[in-house]
């Protein structure tokens, strides 16, 4: 009976645990499914369903989206974790985006890359097209000279612009207009 007993649990503990854990500290948001979520406390969740979801760093905000990478990654955004009916403009949008990115480029990298990141988003596979389109950002920073956090690199007098305000989350993604 013991052994039986325990079979059962361990079972029970394999199926519990068989989501995704994260843990998020407070002040951090985290969208889930197009909800945002912002927690006050430490706190450790376990996504066991399948959701599209963001956190942190990975989340933008419009105003962020000052260039032609960045418009491209706030549109793969919103189409992965946007609510239901926004997920088509925002694909389209993308789509255009992306068009318009690779006609201006002359990196074929970035063009190859760009066309993997708009296959992917076609499949509904947006969380690697935001991966890389990521890349892409990169890509466009060191072109720009900006470093990945968006500040400029010192000029030859050493002047650093002040860095960009602390970003707004939208509360839902039905505010963020792309």
């Amino acid at each position: 009976m013991f052994r039986r007993f325990a079979k059962k649990t361990q079972e029970k503990w394999k199926a519990r645990m068989s989501g995704l854990v994260l843990e998020l500290r407070p002040g951090e948001a985290m969208i889930i499914n197009g909800a945002l979520v912002r927690f006050r406390t430490r706190s450790r969740i376990e996504l066991v369903a399948k959701a599209r979801f963001m956190f942190g760093k990975q989340i933008m905000a419009p105003e962020q989206a000052d260039t032609p990478a960045r418009r491209i990654y706030f549109a793969l955004q919103s189409a992965y974790v946007g609510e239901e009916e926004e997920r088509a403009q925002a694909l389209a949008v993308a789509h255009e985006l992306i068009a318009a990115f690779k006609a201006a480029t002359t990196s074929a990298l970035a063009r190859d890359i760009l066309d993997r990141a708009e296959a992917a988003a076609a499949e509904d596979n947006c969380y690697l097209a935001l991966k890389l389109a990521r890349r892409i950002m990169n890509h466009e920073d060191t072109v720009l000279g900006r470093t990945p956090l968006g500040r400029t690199v010192p000029d030859a007098e050493g002047f650093v612009p002040p860095p960009p305000p602390p970003r707004r989350v939208p509360e839902r993604m039905s505010e963020v207009h792309v």
